[in-house]
């Protein structure tokens, strides 16, 4: 909790869940390996600092993920607690019996609302990308598995630009009908700002798509992803995505930076007395100890002011 006072703004909520993406989103473009025991650490030190939601890897082939071929290996290392989540990503029908036959209680799909992404990124139509996730998500319910829609460019697509509302609203409702549990809105290349964040909630909230089932996923390209997630925040979003010490990117889209810091959340939550369960000495430090591993400073603002890291 902040030292320096404590101050509600009106139509916030009461608490948020922080979905931690920085183990996988945060690490997958990393061009030097991590070691399985600095990932595993990292996953545990999350969980200590109060973390209940935290994508711990991807199923996706090594080809095309290098850092995460050791997908299987973390996930059988890591101490899985209760009443904790450990979402995965899967590519298709195959990452998910690799996730099945590993005990996963939650996973995630990637899409794109943009014809250019979807094609870097799976070299698939939206169409086409789909059809692929209908029988993954399909069986996942079958199986009892949530299941998260990433909906990637939602604002803005480095070869498209502007994105209309209505392509979101109609992809979003899509992955909805699939059987998707949770949709997360992802602004890939961080161009978003409160007024088109407003916008697209308005809209998606107007198509009966129900808010308490949006989640947010801001990158912090030009520094907005706070003012969007506050925006956010205020039409009734209660998940948030945010990456431990600002890591991640995009390794398909070169003008993705990093994702919203953890720590720069938390300041401003505990500062608007938005309760996230989480400890943000703890998630500083755990921050710092992975700069250290990266050989970098972190990028999140709080971090740097906490620990000087």
């Amino acid at each position: 909790m902040s030292s320096y006072g404590v101050d509600h703004l009106p139509g916030l909520p009461g608490s948020i869940t922080v979905c931690e993406v920085g183990p996988r989103d945060g690490l997958q473009n990393e061009s030097g390996l991590i070691p399985v025991e600095a990932k595993v650490e990292l996953v545990e030190r999350l969980v200590d600092a109060g973390h209940t939601v935290i994508e711990t890897t991807s199923m996706v082939h090594p080809k095309w993920v290098p850092q995460l071929a050791d997908a299987e290996e973390v996930l059988r290392r890591v101490d899985r607690k209760p009443g904790v989540r450990y979402p995965v990503l899967v590519p298709n029908r195959r990452g998910l019996d690799r996730a099945l036959d590993l005990g996963v209680t939650d996973i995630a799909v990637f899409g794109s609302v943009t014809e250019s992404f979807s094609t870097a990124n799976l070299n698939r139509s939206v169409a086409e990308s789909l059809e692929m996730f209908a029988p993954v998500v399909a069986r996942a319910r079958e199986a009892g598995l949530a299941v998260r829609g990433y909906l990637s460019m939602c604002w803005g697509d480095p070869w498209e630009g502007e994105v209309p509302i209505f392509r979101v609203v109609d992809v979003a409702t899509k992955l909805l009908r699939l059987g998707c549990t949770e949709l997360s809105l992802g602004d890939t290349i961080g161009v978003a700002t409160p007024g088109r964040v407003a916008g697209l909630l308005d809209a998606l909230i107007a198509a009966q798509i129900p808010v308490g089932r949006i989640a947010v996923h801001f990158h912090d390209t030009y520094g907005q992803a706070l003012a969007n997630t506050l925006t956010a925040l205020q039409h009734g979003v209660t998940t948030v995505d945010a990456s431990a010490g600002g890591l991640g990117g995009c390794p398909y889209a070169r003008s993705a930076t990093g994702n919203l810091a953890t720590e720069d959340l938390q300041w401003q939550m505990d500062g608007l007395g938005v309760r996230t369960g989480l400890d943000i000495d703890k998630l500083a430090d755990t921050s710092a100890w992975m700069a250290k591993e990266l050989g970098r400073p972190s990028p999140s603002r709080a971090v740097r002011a906490l620990t000087g890291a």
